[in-house]
């Protein structure tokens, strides 16, 4: 592979924030290791804050957060600035980081980027003990860059499958019933099969493949496979030796395996309409999927690979910018932010787990004995982005500058495998592109 010039690979990265509404630029800025931090500021006085414009539940849920803080105190004055889902990322990558504002809300995967350049500062010094406490462990691990902390979340996110009880005990398929009796990947593969069998056409799941894979889906929906065979997308800066062992190709082979069984999904209800027994999807189906089958439905986890069954986790999270003149004044508002009465009707109005513990202690969804308590033990099951064990389960995506060059090139070479090409050879492939761009950019080192 010719390694471009740093002119190129920028006017490349231009074309890859288009293309991948999940990530920032990687090889973008100048980036260094040496830390930005905020003014602290008198605490007093107007902020401003960005957030995406998400549904209208979520933005009604903020906007009448913003409000409740204003009334509540004569300090600190927020002004919050709503930016359309699509253009949100694109827009905070492409404005300089001194025109940024005080408080602004980032996809979990585009951080790293941000603080390499320069854009969020630490939040450790503004925000409180008891809100940081409070956070859950895994919200936290999204969060951390080298001890401290540049974003906390409103809520979470995780992966699983949904099954038809009836069509499931029609087959005499036996499912698990939590994280403790997951299926192997073997056992995954004959339900698949069985169900397959008993299908008029042949179709016994469904992949969530109507999008494609070469996309953010890609590496969020199937990068578990990755690490539930005991890789992972990146470790230690490099891809090569993790990415591309012949363990991972011999689990994403299974995963090309599946494809003549997996409905292809294009009207979105393959699921609902009881076409397929098994959805691979997350969190926020739960409603739709809900509503279709009632007392039919049941939660399962992933399948095991061989090192523990695994999820992705991480959403939305909101940090402070590195240029802020009143960083006391921040850390007031996202205190206010995070606190049960807001997290509650976020999570309420969008159906996510919630991000901090008192809330998902509560939550009627997600607490014990709920409906999707299943995405609550894995979210208490945390690995962070490193390389995981059996003992965990959520994992976060790489946490580097990199992460839309890792993004890229794996989710293609998914899109690959999954259409019949060699899975040795793609991850292959993928691993040196990966290891060649951070290479030209330094390993994206961090502060």
């Amino acid at each position: 592979m010719n390694t471009p010039s740093r002119r190129s690979r920028r006017t490349a990265c231009t074309a890859l924030a288009l293309a991948l509404p999940l990530a920032a630029l990687g090889a973008c800025g100048g980036g260094s290791n040496t830390a930005t931090s905020a003014e602290k500021g008198s605490g007093t006085g107007t902020i401003t804050v960005w957030a995406h414009q998400g549904q209208a539940g979520e933005s009604t849920a903020l906007q009448n957060a913003v409000k409740s803080f204003n009334s509540s105190q004569d300090k600190v004055k927020v002004k919050l600035t709503l930016i359309p889902d699509t253009d949100y990322t694109k827009t905070l990558t492409a404005t300089d980081a001194s025109k940024l504002p005080d408080v602004m809300e980032f996809d979990g995967p585009t951080m790293a980027n941000f603080v390499y350049n320069k854009k969020l500062a630490a939040i450790d010094d503004y925000v409180s003990v008891k809100t940081m406490a409070n956070a859950t462990d895994a919200i936290k691990a999204q969060g951390e860059i080298n001890g401290k902390h540049y974003g906390l979340g409103m809520y979470d996110s995780g992966l699983g499958i949904y099954g038809n009880k009836k069509l499931l005990d029609a087959a005499g398929i036996k499912y698990p019933t939590g994280l403790s009796d997951d299926w192997t990947a073997a056992e995954f593969t004959a339900a698949v099969t069985n169900l397959a069998a008993k299908d008029s056409d042949g179709k016994s799941l469904d992949l969530q493949e109507s999008g494609g894979y070469a996309n953010e889906w890609g590496t969020y929906g199937f990068a578990p496979i990755i690490w539930s065979a005991g890789g992972s997308l990146l470790e230690n800066g490099k891809a090569e030796g993790v990415l591309d062992t012949p363990a991972v190709a011999s689990a994403l082979k299974t995963f090309q395996d599946w494809k003549k069984y997996t409905d292809p999904n294009t009207d979105g209800n393959a699921f609902a309409k009881g076409r397929v027994a098994l959805s691979w999807v997350g969190h926020w189906m739960y409603p739709t999927y809900s509503k279709a089958l009632g007392d039919d439905l049941v939660v399962l986890p992933l399948p095991d690979f061989g090192n523990g069954p695994k999820t992705g986790q991480g959403s939305w999270q909101w940090g402070i910018g590195a240029n802020t003149k009143n960083g006391k004044a921040a850390g007031a508002f996202l205190d206010s932010l995070l606190n049960d009465t807001n997290v509650t009707a976020m999570t309420t109005a969008n159906g996510a787990p919630p991000g901090t513990t008192s809330v998902l202690a509560k939550s009627d969804l997600y607490k014990q004995g709920g409906p999707l308590q299943l995405f609550a033990d894995q979210l208490a099951k945390p690995c962070g982005d490193s390389r995981s064990d059996k003992s965990c389960v959520a994992v976060t995506r790489p946490v580097t500058a990199g992460y839309p060059t890792v993004t890229a090139k794996f989710s293609q070479a998914l899109a690959g495998i999954y259409g019949g090409a060699d899975p040795k050879a793609a991850l292959e492939k993928a691993a040196r592109a990966i290891d060649q761009d951070f290479s030209d950019n330094d390993g994206y080192k961090l502060p």
